[in-house]
């Protein structure tokens, strides 16, 4: 679909979008702009290169010979450049949506699933053979150079690549004028609920929320997360040198809670504090929708400039990463350099669904923002990349090489590592006002691929959401997977003829089946994955299962079932979340993740996750709250439950009526 079709609010940036070349050549070494000794050095690397290339070249030919091993053909075929793998074995923290930190290691051991059909392994190879031959003529045509010239060429590229970045950076210093949402789509943020029980419990959960602030405030000021339990800051390598996580995440808590005064201290702590010019790794994932989508979110409830300039700041820095052969970004990005990497333990090196498919959001808003398609162009590419691909059995795949643009492993879930990426596909069709149909059709598709492979009821008539591994199902569906329910009654209006009942229903049954994996626990919450096979059910039996890490995808279930169905159970069980909140996870300085859920004795993990105060607290908030706060017509939850306005109804309408 043409971007244009999408973006109708762009004004049209002069000299037109921004050019590439904002990845490669930033970390050449300086000692190669000397001569003599150094380019004699280089010499001998392209020496090096050339007998590497005909060693693996020989490789390739033996695989004629071996017997048929999709293992081994995933792990030759897939494998991303080795220039591009650390040394180190980093891994995502404990709130990443795509993969946990303790599943991270064990990842790499069980996700030797079969790889592309035997039938296009002709074409694999025929394609690895000609990149080394390609490679090869290459490198001869290097060693005809003098040293010289060789320096030289380098010192050109590096110095192209510095214009490119200065030229992309000086064409947001000009936002265009924009035209916010109006106050009367936020609802009055003051009014309090009608029902006197009601507003206690809402007020309760306000309490809550000046708990988790004021001990962050006291305890971990400017630092990215709060350890209530050793009361001091934490941070994560999610978000390399970047600070401020918690605040960031909180900013629309704290407004749509009328704490004005929390509000004005965090955005002056934005102002005076918030700092992208930092020579550090970042998950372009995690930044994206946590700083991205909060400073965008804020712009839009408060009007602040501040916060529209600092994501659109952020949003040019993350645009290196999709500096990829086939455009899928990297997962991780120096934002300094602009050098990204995958996950080493990702497929190979692969780019993963629910991080590159989990950018389109605030893409298309910081485009609207700035005025410029670039961020628009970039998710859209994902967009066609995905499309010509061939879905086996019409499911997507967690692992994408972003440099040939196929599917790595046929590893399938609607937990971690896929999540986001459908639940995306549908709010891009609610948040272009309904014509973003390529988003529609590639949402329905999508879960009706799911329907019929991945989901399953228990002998006792749980639903639930396996994950599929080359054809075979793992009768496992975590924590993450739990936002599936509102997701599917979310979609239900929009569903094919006849559909409509039958995925509210849907959606039902899952917020059912997450509510039993609460309620099997000694604490009421949730383990982080929970299966259904042996006799048991919605109980997680593996002890790297069975931890709580504030995480909000049951109540966020919650909250979309009351408010399409006002069913007064969701309310009910959302406050029992709450209290089970309250009783085990509320310290003197916070509140802190569980590391076992049917422990008696509470083991905390110490750790208050910036996605506490972003999504849990605002769900539960908004589920006691009247429907005309932040009504679903108007708008669209990002990933991270920062507030999205719909595009081009609420927007257009007020541009018109202001010329």
């Amino acid at each position: 679909m043409p971007v244009g079709g999408l973006l109708p609010l762009f004004s049209s940036p002069a000299g037109g979008g921004l050019g590439g070349g904002l990845g490669g050549g930033g970390g050449g070494s300086s000692g190669r702009k000397g001569s003599g000794p150094a380019a004699f050095r280089l010499t001998e690397k392209f020496v090096l290169l050339l007998v590497f290339s005909a060693f693996i070249t020989l490789c390739f030919g033996a695989i004629f010979f071996l017997p048929d091993s999709s293992k081994l053909l995933s792990g030759v075929l897939f494998h991303s450049s080795p220039a591009l793998q650390p040394a180190a074995d980093h891994k995502p923290g404990p709130g990443a949506r795509a993969e946990d930190a303790a599943e991270g290691r064990a990842r790499r051991g069980e996700e030797d699933a079969p790889g592309d059909p035997a039938a296009s392994l002709e074409d694999n190879l025929a394609r690895i053979r000609e990149n080394h031959e390609r490679a090869l003529r290459e490198a001869k045509e290097t060693l005809q150079k003098l040293p010289e010239e060789i320096q030289r060429d380098i010192l050109m590229e590096k110095e192209k690549v510095a214009q490119d970045q200065l030229s992309n950076r000086a064409g947001f210093r000009r936002l265009p004028p924009v035209y916010l949402a109006p106050q009367n789509t936020i609802g009055e943020i003051d009014r309090e609920p009608a029902d006197a029980a009601i507003r206690e419990k809402r007020e309760k959960i306000k309490e809550m929320m000046k708990h988790a602030w004021k001990n962050y405030k006291r305890y971990a000021w400017g630092k990215n997360e709060l350890k209530p339990v050793s009361k001091g800051g934490h941070s994560s390598s999610l978000f390399g040198d970047i600070q401020g996580a918690t605040i960031v995440d909180a900013l629309d808590t704290l407004f749509i809670m009328n704490m004005k005064d929390e509000f004005e201290e965090a955005q002056a702590w934005v102002e005076e504090n918030l700092n992208f010019n930092v020579n550090a790794e970042v998950s372009v994932f995690e930044v994206n929708i946590r700083f991205v989508g909060g400073l965008i979110s804020a712009y839009y409830l408060s009007g602040a400039e501040i916060f529209r300039k600092k994501a659109v700041e952020l949003g040019v820095k993350l645009l290196p990463a999709f500096q990829t052969p086939s455009g899928i970004p990297w997962a991780l990005l120096n934002i300094k350099s602009g050098i990204g990497r995958n996950w080493p333990w990702a497929s190979g090196g692969s780019s993963i669904l629910a991080e590159f498919g989990t950018l389109h959001l605030e893409f298309m808003h910081l485009s609207y923002l700035s005025g410029n398609p670039i961020f628009a162009d970039k998710v859209m590419n994902i967009r066609t990349v995905l499309n010509n691909l061939e879905k086996p059995e019409g499911l997507y795949p967690n692992y994408l090489n972003p440099n040939s643009g196929q599917w790595a492993q046929y590893h399938v879930s609607v937990g971690g590592l896929g999540d986001s990426f459908y639940e995306y596909l549908l709010k891009a069709w609610l948040m272009s006002d309904k014509t973003d149909l390529q988003a529609k059709k590639m949402y329905f598709d999508a879960i009706k691929a799911i329907e019929t492979h991945l989901i399953r009821k228990s002998r006792n008539g749980l639903t639930y959401i396996a994950e599929w591994k080359g054809g075979l199902l793992e009768h496992k569906m975590g924590h993450l997977t739990c936002f599936a329910g509102g997701m599917f009654a979310l979609g239900a209006d929009d569903a094919p003829e006849g559909m409509t009942q039958h995925y509210l229903q849907l959606g039902a049954e899952i917020a059912r089946t997450c509510h039993e994996s609460y309620n099997r626990t000694f604490v009421k919450l949730g383990p982080e994955a929970f299966r259904f096979d042996g006799g048991v059910e919605a109980i997680a039996t593996r002890q790297n299962e069975k931890y709580y890490i504030l995480r909000p995808e049951v109540v966020e279930t919650y909250m979309y079932m009351w408010r399409l169905t006002h069913d007064p159970k969701y309310r009910k069980w959302a406050w029992e979340a709450v209290e089970a909140l309250e009783k085990h996870c509320r310290v003197k300085g916070g509140y802190s993740g569980l590391r076992d859920v049917y422990f008696s004795k509470e083991s905390y993990d110490d750790v208050q996750q910036s996605f506490f105060l972003a999504e849990t607290l605002k769900y539960l908030y908004l589920i006691f709250s009247d429907d005309d706060l932040l009504p679903l017509e108007h708008w669209i939850f990002n990933t991270e439950a920062h507030l999205l306005p719909v595009l081009s109804r609420n927007l257009k309408k007020v541009e018109d009526d202001g010329k």
